[in-house]
C-alpha cells in the first residue's frame, strides 16, 4: 500500500498502547511476508481480498481494495474475487464485502 500508508499507520499509533503491535505488523506482515519471493503482489492482493471477506474484516478490506488496484487487479477481477467467496464464505459475508468494495470504487471515482 506504499510507504505513505505505512508511515501514517506507524504515526497513528505512536505513543499509544497499540504502537508495538503496529510495529510488529509492519515488520513481519507488511515487510517479511509481503516481500517473500513465492508470490507476486498482485497474487497476494487477490488472496487478501478473499481472506478479509471470509474474516469479515471490513476495516481492512477497503485499504486492500485500493492496494489491489495499485497492484494491478482490475475492478472486474476484484468483483469476481468477492463473487467467488459466496460459495465458500456465504452470501452474508460476500454481500457485506461487496458493499465495502463498491464504496471504495465509488470513492475513487469522485
Amino acid at each position: 500500500m506504499g510507504d505513505q500508508f505505512v508511515d501514517q499507520a506507524l504515526a497513528r499509533t505512536e505513543g499509544t498502547d497499540s504502537a508495538e503491535l503496529q510495529r510488529f505488523v509492519t515488520e513481519h506482515v507488511w515487510g517479511a511476508i509481503w516481500n517473500r519471493p513465492g508470490l507476486d503482489r498482485r497474487s497476494r492482493s487477490l488472496l487478501n481480498l478473499g481472506i478479509l471477506t471470509a474474516l469479515r474484516a471490513h476495516e481492512e478490506l477497503a485499504g486492500h481494495v485500493r492496494g489491489a488496484l495499485a497492484n494491478g487487479l482490475t475492478r472486474e477481477e476484484i468483483t469476481e474475487a468477492v463473487l467467488h467467496t459466496v460459495g465458500y464464505c456465504g452470501a452474508p459475508a460476500a454481500l457485506s464485502a461487496m458493499r465495502v468494495v463498491q464504496q471504495t470504487f465509488d470513492a475513487d471515482i469522485q
